[in-house]
């Protein structure tokens, strides 16, 4: 993976262009902090399909981990009353 500052992006775009299409990820910066990431479309697709995914909750999860609690057990049941008094 490389790192490039933006000034040098602009200069240099096509060559990275041609990294990020060999499977490199080219680090692109800003005043030395990573700002974005120049990718090949193959693993841009990959990543756009996972992010599409249907993502379980986390209670979800939980009732599939193989454990000795009933998943309808109030463990898993939302608690709606506030969790302290204040004073506003």
């Amino acid at each position: 993976m490389s790192r490039v500052g933006v000034k040098d992006a602009k200069a240099g775009l096509s060559g990275l262009v041609d990294e990020a299409a060999a499977g490199e990820f080219v680090t692109i910066t800003r005043h030395g902090k990573p700002a974005a990431v120049l990718v090949s479309v193959e693993a841009a697709e990959a990543a756009k399909r996972e992010m599409g995914k249907d993502r379980p909750s986390l209670v979800a999860h939980l009732k599939r981990f193989p454990v000795d609690v009933d998943p309808d057990d109030a463990v898993f049941a939302r608690n709606l009353a506030p969790s302290r008094e204040i004073d506003l």
